[in-house]
């Protein structure tokens, strides 16, 4: 897998658990994620993970 990829990647995970933890905390409505604690627990995890692939990807060796 590309550098390019795996920074790509990163980035939908983290953009993603972003999404998650608005929705678990009530900002976005209109989902069943809506004002639930596990969203708003889980998608900063998910957006952690998100900003380790693209430093695994950034700092990966040509």
């Amino acid at each position: 897998m590309g550098r390019g990829t795996i920074v790509l990647v990163g980035a939908i995970v983290a953009l993603l658990g972003a999404i998650f933890t608005l929705q678990g905390i009530g900002t976005l409505q209109g989902s069943p994620m809506s004002d639930t604690t596990t969203w708003s627990v889980a998608g900063p995890v998910i957006v952690v993970v998100g900003l380790v692939l693209i430093l695994f990807g950034l700092r990966r060796p040509r």
